[in-house]
C-alpha cells in the first residue's frame, strides 16, 4: 500500500471543478436532486456543472461552498478548505459527521474573524473622522 497522505486528490492536476463539486455533494451525502434543490436550479444544471459542461455564477458558486462546507477556492483550484480525498481507512459515518461538522466551524469561524476584521476599519474610520 502506497502512502496517499501527501496527495491532493482535488489540484487542477487531479481534478475538474465538476469532479471536486461532485466530491464535496457526495460527501456531504447528498443526491444531485438534493443538492440541486437547495441550490434552487434544475438537476440538470447541476449535472452540467459536475460534468464541466457548464459554470455556476458567482453568487450560486458561494452558495455552492456554503452548503458544501467547502472554501470558494477550493471548489475553483482544489486548494484551500475541502474535503479530504479519497482514503482506505472506512471512517464511520459518526466520525464523518464529527469531521464535517468541524469543517462547518472552521470555516465559521474564518468568516467572523474577516467580518471583525471589517468591522475594526470602520470603526478605526468612525473614530478618525469624529476626531477631525
Amino acid at each position: 500500500m502506497t502512502d496517499t497522505s501527501d496527495v491532493n486528490w482535488y489540484s487542477n492536476d487531479a481534478a475538474t471543478f465538476g469532479d471536486r463539486i461532485a466530491a464535496a455533494r457526495e460527501g456531504q451525502g447528498l443526491s444531485q436532486k438534493d443538492l440541486a434543490k437547495k441550490l434552487g436550479v434544475a438537476t440538470k444544471t447541476l449535472d452540467g456543472w459536475e460534468n464541466d459542461l457548464s459554470e455556476p455564477r458567482a453568487n450560486r458558486l458561494q452558495m455552492l461552498a456554503g452548503l458544501l462546507n467547502v472554501s470558494m477556492p477550493w471548489l475553483l483550484t482544489g486548494e484551500g478548505d475541502g474535503p479530504d480525498g479519497p482514503s482506505d481507512s472506512g471512517e464511520p459515518l459518526e466520525l464523518r459527521e464529527v469531521m464535517a461538522e468541524m469543517r462547518m466551524l472552521r470555516t465559521q469561524m474564518s468568516q467572523a474573524a474577516d467580518r471583525i476584521g471589517v468591522l475594526e476599519k470602520r470603526l478605526r474610520t468612525a473614530v478618525a473622522d469624529s476626531a477631525a
